[in-house]
């Protein structure tokens, strides 16, 4: 089912209250929080060994408590049903794996031509914003992929799924409305890559958007989104130039 301008969870007190500080922190904590954590670990990526592990459990433990948040605040209103929140299969399955079977192959596909032009020394888009979280060792690949899998199903829970049914549920707004101003809370958690990072957080959150409203589900844009954060994360980190040695 796609959904509808008729589309009204309803939101308890004790709901909307977990909801509205979830949603403040990411409007006004996340991108400034998300920054300065990208920052730290530029710093010290190369020279801490464990760097990288400790900003990926840290990554994992904030996206997870995200996602429990979403599911309490779904659980202390009787009103909403899970379906609200985009957790339900979509109408029309078929399309959906269809769907989700072309975008893995084109994730595929471009993920080993990024790769080889990142072996090959050549530029790849948007590396340069995420380079400190690539991983070099096989424990920070695993980790990388955990991660990427998370932001796909945490992120979409918590900015498509709740943010756009505590918009119109809670907050009276217009479906469209709801969806647009996810979208800009979405874009903001890309800061940590800076102005570019909100353009192109910006873009794929209307994507996602888009793909949720058309199929009233979160199935879609979960896989989408889970294709591209694994295919990015695990691309091979540059190598850096060895100093030179003293003859």
């Amino acid at each position: 089912m796609t959904i509808t301008t008729d589309f009204a969870p309803d939101f308890s007190a004790p709901s909307t209250a977990v909801a509205a500080a979830l949603a403040a922190y990411l409007l006004l904590g996340e991108p400034w929080a998300g920054r300065r954590m990208y920052e730290s670990l530029a710093r010290r990526r190369d020279t801490e060994p464990r760097a990288l592990v400790r900003y990926y459990g840290l990554v994992l433990a904030l996206w997870w408590a995200f996602a429990a948040l979403a599911v309490a605040a779904l659980l202390l209103s009787p009103g909403t049903a899970a379906a609200d929140l985009g957790l339900a299969l979509p109408e029309r399955p078929a399309y959906t794996i269809a769907t989700i079977l072309l975008t893995g192959a084109a994730a595929v596909a471009s993920g080993r031509n990024f790769r080889d032009l990142a072996e090959r020394g050549r530029n790849v888009p948007g590396l340069a914003a995420i380079e400190a979280m690539l991983p070099r060792t096989p424990e920070e690949r695993r980790l990388a992929i955990a991660v990427a899998v998370s932001d796909g199903i945490c992120a979409e829970l918590v900015y498509r799924g709740l943010l756009i049914a505590f918009g119109v549920g809670a907050l009276g707004l217009d479906l469209y409305v709801a969806a647009a101003l996810s979208i800009l809370v979405y874009a903001l958690a890309g800061f940590y890559q800076g102005r570019r990072g909100v353009l192109v957080f910006a873009f794929f959150g209307a994507v996602f958007t888009g793909l949720y409203l058309a199929t009233g589900s979160l199935l879609l844009p979960v896989a989408v989104h889970v294709y591209l954060s694994v295919r990015d994360l695990t691309l091979p980190a540059p190598e850096k130039p060895r100093p030179a040695t003293a003859v």
